[in-house]
């Protein structure tokens, strides 16, 4: 229960929602109780007016308990009888069910109403907590997590739990207090008949629980698969492709549908236990409902019981009405099983929490003044080593290339200066202030981003590269696309600017793509430009305009690059060159080629791969 209560903490200001939902639950029950209780004097003024003036006649000076419901409503409908006769009676009887019929359904709309609001202000609630915590995580968390699990935990999973809490709320007040108010109502009409069924009642609820055992581990199974079958999914659509190019296509289908299967299979036997136990109440109610009928038919018709017939027809109607709310509790017992294994998931993301945070006396830097210095940085994932006891000094306005072998570790490397990971040993200072003692967003404030993959969202070219600066005016953008090079071929779009280029920019070539990267970093104007292996996706003409302009920005500002092509290290103020997670060489391009080392060969076979 203590999920349950933490996932129920999201429908805050419950109180909102629950107060008004109450008031209207409780009128409506109270009107849809008034309609049965309306019975028995309904079936006595159609077809036994002549007994009810006898009794009126003879029960005046009787006084009806304060809990006999009926029996109040026998006293009016005896009293039109005796002084306006049964067809005005009959007249009162009808008005008053239409009236109550009338309120109770108005007052049952109002209260599905409120509840429908409680549970879309829960889900947006629960939504966006785990949105917002899994945008605040840091990047290994995803190294280790398929995409798929994490979007069906925000999708499915959350969508799971909302009905589950909202529908437990509904059933936990509105079923038993109606169950409550039936069973004061039977008891009104025979104390001796409800006591039989109440034995009977919970025998019902035990044989249900039994069926609905199971229910929660198969839920967790059913959610752990869906979440795969998300992930190929994703996998599949990224690198269609790819899957084309190798005739893959089959396999892909194949791993697909087994998956597919696995979830059906849970999922039929998880339905087939929730449909279970609807017919097994019903049929429980019917066989109840039978052996009420014939108890209570034998004491009505031996004498033994007080009941008139149509008190005993009467309390047979109510006590079938019992059935519904004991049927919707244990249909919500069932269905509580799904939504907190689907919630247990959600919780889990909800507390993971991020391993790259502020210090408590983290600072905001306005400016980058001197340099960038690693002293003895180690790095490493789980037990293997990336980065071993590096130390490096990157000045102020200088173009510092990391180069080497692939899997040496550059990448790992620039990672470390905006935070998206952090060292295992060692220390990064910027202009001689721990990096750790930065606020994580005045860092990245500072810093311009071009990666080898385009990374572009499905959104106008202009959204795309004013994306780090959402103020930014048209001017800006078309000079930040200009000295990208991109401003030409965006002027030759369908609609220019405004021109949506598709699911991570499919509508546009991988050089366009990386242009409009490009754009985007330089839009910024940052002090420090992080640029991996950024013009790897250009065609050779569009590399030189582009190398030209970067060239030309580099010159008034810091930047670190990764590239395996001459043409772009070579004019580097500093070449540092990186094999297994070491600094081997560095200096400039003629000074390492005259050492003749590792740089020398790497040149000699153009192999700047990564």
């Amino acid at each position: 229960m203590k999920d349950y209560f933490r996932l129920l903490s999201f429908a805050k200001p419950i109180e909102k929602f629950a107060i008004p939902y109450v008031f209207a639950t409780l009128l409506y029950i109270l009107f849809n109780t008034l309609n049965l209780a309306l019975l028995a004097p309904l079936l006595d003024t159609l077809f036994n007016h002549k007994a009810a003036v006898i009794a009126a006649k003879t029960s005046i000076n009787e006084e009806q308990s304060w809990w006999d419901i009926m029996g109040k409503f026998r006293e009016l409908t005896d009293y039109y009888i005796l002084n306006y006769g049964p067809t005005q009676a009959l007249k009162f009887v009808c008005i008053v069910i239409v009236a109550s019929v009338f309120l109770s359904n108005i007052f049952r709309y109002l209260s599905a109403k409120t509840m429908e609001d409680l549970r879309v202000h829960t889900l947006l609630n629960l939504r966006k907590k785990v949105f917002n915590n899994v945008m605040n995580l840091h990047l290994g968390y995803f190294n280790n997590q398929r995409k798929g699990d994490i979007i069906s935990k925000i999708s499915s999973d959350v969508q799971v739990v909302q009905f589950t809490v909202t529908n437990t709320l509904q059933v936990v007040f509105k079923e038993p207090v109606t169950l409550i108010v039936y069973i004061v109502l039977l008891f009104s009409i025979s104390i001796k008949l409800t006591l039989f069924s109440l034995l009977i009642i919970p025998l019902a609820g035990l044989i249900i629980a039994k069926i609905v055992k199971r229910l929660r581990q198969q839920a967790t199974q059913a959610h752990e698969t869906f979440a795969n079958m998300l992930g190929y999914l994703d996998e599949a659509l990224s690198g269609i492709k790819i899957i084309k190019a190798f005739n893959a296509t089959q396999y892909v289908k194949e791993r697909f549908h087994q998956e597919n299967v696995t979830y059906s299979n849970i999922t039929r036997k998880m339905v087939r236990r929730q449909q279970l136990a609807s017919p097994v109440s019903e049929f429980l109610g019917v066989m109840m409902v039978a052996g009420i009928v014939y108890f209570g038919g034998s004491l009505v018709l031996t004498g033994e019981s007080d009941l008139t017939s149509s008190e005993f027809i009467a309390y047979i109607a109510i006590f079938s009405q019992v059935m519904r709310p004991a049927k919707a509790l244990s249909d919500a017992f069932s269905g509580i099983h799904t939504g907190l294994a689907a919630g247990k998931r959600v919780l889990d993301l909800i507390d993971e929490r991020p391993e790259i945070l502020d210090s408590p006396n983290a600072i905001e830097i306005k400016s980058f003044n001197k340099s960038i210095i690693m002293k003895d940085v180690s790095f490493a994932y789980g037990d293997k080593l990336i980065l071993d006891r590096i130390n490096l000094e990157i000045p102020k306005g200088k173009t510092v290339a990391l180069v080497g072998p692939s899997g040496g570790g550059k990448s790992t490397l620039m990672d470390l200066i905006p935070r998206f990971i952090e060292p295992k040993e060692g220390k990064i200072l910027l202009d001689d202030i721990d990096l750790r003692d930065i606020k994580v967003e005045s860092l990245r404030a500072h810093m311009g981003f071009v990666n080898q993959e385009s990374i572009l969202f499905n959104d106008t070219i202009f959204n795309n590269i004013a994306f780090a600066k959402p103020n930014a005016t048209a001017d800006e953008v078309m000079a930040a696309a200009r000295i990208a090079n991109a401003h030409d071929f965006i002027m030759n779009t369908e609609n220019g600017y405004e021109t949506y280029i598709g699911d991570r920019g499919i509508r546009l070539s991988g050089g366009q793509r990386q242009r409009l990267c490009i754009a985007r970093a330089i839009l910024g104007n940052p002090p420090l430009m992080l640029l991996d292996e950024a013009t790897s996706a250009l065609d050779t003409e569009s590399e030189k305009l582009v190398q030209d302009a970067l060239y030309k920005l580099m010159q008034n500002r810091t930047s670190l690059i990764i590239a395996h092509r001459l043409s772009t290290i070579q004019n580097a103020d500093i070449i540092v060159v990186v094999e297994n997670g070491k600094v081997i060489e560095s200096g400039s391009h003629s000074d390492l080629i005259s050492h003749n080392g590792l740089y020398r060969r790497l040149i000699d076979m153009q192999t700047f791969t990564d």
